[in-house]
């Protein structure tokens, strides 16, 4: 475990000051994520937005609210890597498109994501947006298609963006019967 855990940590340095993208953001590159080896869920996300970038932190605005509340966990469960690391498809904010966050990097997830999983082996990973979808599971035509076929080990969810809020508002099934076994599925692999 101790050889893991050297390997996993100098990953993490090498990462943290990537500047692969450098000439391609609009702010100096602030690679934000959080893994352990020992982690029980794993979700890879989009990107950090501009809040995350400024405070070094994944998913602390209402958005991260958002995902806490449909995992059904605290603040404190979901910032503690050995339960749930955060791996977004890219690392560093990548500014704004038509008044949004823009697309993560291409070259992210690419560079660093197989590293990364040779030592991340959660119970569960959750495939959050449809970057991560289209990444992971491209066999399925749609992200509502992907959302719809959750299995033991995995879920695909809708960004909880409050842009999505039209998405969940068609998607009544994803509240009814998709998150109370995601909620079920957290709960187990975090009690393990």
């Amino acid at each position: 475990m101790e050889k893991i855990l050297k390997g996993h940590d100098a990953l993490v340095t090498k990462a943290k000051n990537c500047t692969l993208c450098a000439p391609h953001l609009p702010h100096k590159p602030n690679p934000i994520f959080s893994t352990s080896p020992s982690t029980k869920i794993l979700i890879i996300g989009q990107a950090p937005g501009l809040k995350a970038h400024e405070c070094n932190t994944a998913f602390n605005d209402p958005s991260g609210d958002r995902l806490r509340e449909w995992l059904s966990v605290s603040k404190e469960t979901f910032y503690n890597p050995r339960l749930i690391s955060v791996l977004p498809m890219g690392f560093c904010f990548p500014g704004y498109k038509n008044r949004a966050d823009a697309p993560p990097r291409k070259e992210c997830a690419p560079t660093w994501h197989d590293a990364f999983l040779t030592y991340l082996k959660p119970k569960v990973t959750l495939y959050v947006g449809r970057y991560s979808q289209q990444y992971y599971l491209p066999h399925y035509k749609t992200l509502t298609e992907a959302v719809g076929a959750p299995t033991n080990t995995h879920f695909v969810l809708p960004h909880p963006s409050g842009r999505n809020n039209r998405w969940l508002a068609k998607n009544p099934w994803f509240e009814l019967t998709i998150l109370p076994k995601l909620q079920r599925t957290i709960f187990s692999a975090l009690s393990d």
